[in-house]
């Protein structure tokens, strides 16, 4: 009993649910490319939403944007990704697998045993034509990152946006790798969603948003209730960082696969404008009217995938307990997050109750997103919620329709309290803005 000890419970979870499952299932599936369902989406606009919240709107000096998924070939050039965007490929020549040739252990094969071919390397973008030609002249990319809109736009969106260093620019979007070893549920897929923001600073103050932005990100988990115990800040080593990048540290978690990065905040110094500079022939340095200087600004970067984040949200949530001689299990999601924010149920399927009951549903859904159920019985009405997070479920029972009150149970620690239906919005608002992570 307790946390989640496996990811295929939590796999079985989401697709029973509708949180997430397999694309194209009843066609076989494809590959490593997910679809979520009805509160899998839910909660991924919440993610999205909780981060745009947090790295947007919160500062004054950074601001969003929403760059196109196919960009002009030679951006990809100029960044580098034609050249070096690439994973070492090694092919079993018995039972014809293929795996990226870092993560062998040996050189054997690691499903048959058989010998593998020499290394080479493997371009992770997809590539596509645009028009009617398919030729070279019309091959372009569909990106494997949202940042490089960012930096080929920034000196309009700066001047449109009246914005000075230090200022940033974020964006949630779709990026697409062509991963060899995709897999761990949603943890690593060809399909996905980024959230990036690019913040671009002076050389004097540059190691103080670096560690600014660290500690920012960092926090941003813990504050929706992921436990600090299973965080960690792992620097990269010299060996590992890119060419470019003066550092680099990872926002890691605890998954039942073991520790991985979930987020990277990176130290990018002027790499990627310089990169466009020269190859666009635009000038792309920033002018300071106080200073009179032209500089090309150095950036710090904090770039998270949402499915990775949504991952570590799930597994951080779940949890098992007896509860009379049943397993409950409970997903305890930060009330920001969770897909559905209340469930509204009668007692029992009673003309008077269910009026009642649809009532207050009709009245919180004006301000959350609200689940009704009058199926089976009241405790299993309550598992059912419990299994999606759902952090507090309303009973109209029969004293209702004499007291004007209802039922409220909280998720976390079952307790129910008896609340007047006028008094409910302000009731469930005060227990959203104070909440706390709950463990038994």
């Amino acid at each position: 009993m307790g946390e989640l000890k496996d990811l295929d419970t939590l796999v079985a979870l989401a697709k029973r649910r509708g949180l997430v499952f397999p694309s194209s299932e009843i066609y076989g599936g494809i590959n490593s490319c997910w679809d979520y369902g009805p509160l899998g989406v839910e909660l991924k606009r919440n993610v999205k939403e909780a981060w745009w919240q947090a790295t947007i709107r919160a500062h004054d000096n950074v601001v969003g944007a929403d760059t196109s998924i196919i960009m002009h070939p030679d951006v990809w050039r100029a960044s580098g990704h034609v050249d070096n965007f690439t994973d070492p490929l090694v092919d079993c020549k018995q039972c014809k697998q293929r795996f990226r040739a870092d993560q062998i252990p040996g050189d054997r094969c690691p499903n048959c045993g058989g010998e593998l071919t020499k290394p080479r390397q493997f371009n992770l973008m997809f590539k596509t034509f645009m028009g009617p030609v398919e030729d070279a002249a019309a091959q372009v990319y569909l990106r494997p990152e949202t940042a490089q809109g960012i930096f080929v736009d920034y000196k309009t969106i700066q001047a449109a946006a009246r914005l000075r260093i230090p200022f940033g620019i974020g964006q949630i979007g779709k990026s697409f790798r062509n991963e060899v070893s995709p897999g761990n549920f949603i943890f690593r897929s060809r399909e996905f969603e980024q959230m990036e923001m690019e913040f671009f600073v002076s050389e004097k103050d540059d190691d103080y948003w670096f560690q600014t932005w660290v500690e920012e990100r960092f926090q941003w988990y813990i504050r929706l209730g992921v436990r600090p115990e299973r965080l960690r800040k792992r620097p990269h080593g010299q060996e590992e960082l890119a060419h470019y990048a003066k550092a680099c540290i990872d926002v890691e978690y605890l998954f039942p696969f073991g520790w991985h990065e979930v987020e990277g905040i990176a130290h990018r110094g002027r790499f990627d404008l310089t990169q466009h500079q020269e190859h666009s022939g635009k000038d792309l340095s920033y002018f300071d009217d106080q200073t009179g200087e032209h500089y090309i600004p150095i950036v710090i970067e904090a770039s998270a995938g949402v499915d990775r984040a949504l991952l570590t949200f799930l597994a951080d949530a779940y949890d098992e307990e007896e509860d009379q001689g049943e397993t409950r299990v409970v997903l305890r999601l930060h009330p920001q997050l969770a897909p559905v924010k209340v469930a509204v149920f009668p007692l029992q399927k009673k003309p008077a109750l269910v009026e009642k009951a649809q009532a207050l549903r009709k009245d919180l859904a004006r301000r959350y997103n609200v689940a009704y159920d009058e199926a089976g019985s009241i405790g299993r009405r309550y598992r059912r919620q419990d299994e999606v997070g759902t952090p507090y479920c309303i009973t109209v029972d029969f004293q209702s329709l004499e007291d004007q009150a209802v039922t409220v149970r909280d998720r976390d620690t079952t307790r129910q309290d008896r609340v007047s239906m006028e008094q409910v919005p302000q009731y469930l608002e005060e227990k959203m803005r104070t909440y706390q992570r709950y463990r038994p």
